[in-house]
């Protein structure tokens, strides 16, 4: 008796297994639906758009996560992480101010074609746990950045960490201008901003038309 109680405890275990990889797929699945939807559509776009996107039922989605804001916070978590990746990557290089720039025009051509991530970070509608700390961690790798370029006598005195952020915003005002026409302007605006900060900028940047 006890082989057969064992023995259909194994099978159910087994069983579970399975269950818990497609529960784990399906989340995954939601999660990159919800990027895509949110890249394209915003912070507006809904559950219902999200579901019909990843091709599930909308029960399985809210099953996964409560409300519109849970799934933005797990979609954009992912994001943040891996601009805190770029920045990470950036203090691997030699050139602090070329580090610095390479920094900000791959994050803010990343935030060109993800109109969520652009409206989470001009609005900060969510505020959960996981951004909370994905925000600290860029702001800290940009303040490692700011202070090598200053070590190396290449940014102008006075500019600081927190100047990162509204910088970035300021681009960003750029690229919501109506009809698109931001798209192609704002690396323009970027090396404009970016010749401000040289400590000595004996030759300016050539600017694209």
């Amino acid at each position: 008796m006890r082989e057969v109680v064992d023995a259909g405890a194994g099978s159910r275990a087994a069983g579970a297994r399975p269950l818990r990889r497609d529960a784990e797929l399906n989340r995954r699945r939601i999660v990159g639906a919800g990027r895509e939807v949110f890249a394209v559509r915003g912070l507006k776009a809904t559950l219902n758009d999200v579901a019909h996107h990843a091709g599930l039922g909308v029960g399985t989605v809210y099953r996964k996560f409560a409300d519109k804001e849970a799934l933005a916070e797990a979609v954009f978590a992912e994001e943040l992480d891996e601009i805190a990746s770029m920045a990470g990557d950036a203090l691997e290089g030699a050139d602090a101010f070329a580090a610095l720039a390479g920094f900000l025009e791959r994050a803010l051509a990343r935030a060109a074609g993800n109109r969520g991530l652009r409206e989470l970070m001009r609005h900060g509608e969510f505020g959960g746990g996981a951004l909370v700390a994905a925000r600290q961690v860029i702001a800290e790798r940009c303040a490692e950045l700011v202070a090598r370029a200053h070590a190396q006598g290449a940014l102008r005195d006075g500019v600081t960490g927190a100047d990162v952020a509204p910088i970035a915003a300021m681009v960003d005002a750029v690229m919501a201008l109506p009809g698109g026409e931001g798209a192609g302007l704002w690396r323009r605006y970027l090396l404009i901003i970016l010749d401000g900060l040289r400590a000595h900028p004996t030759e300016r940047t050539p600017l694209p038309e």
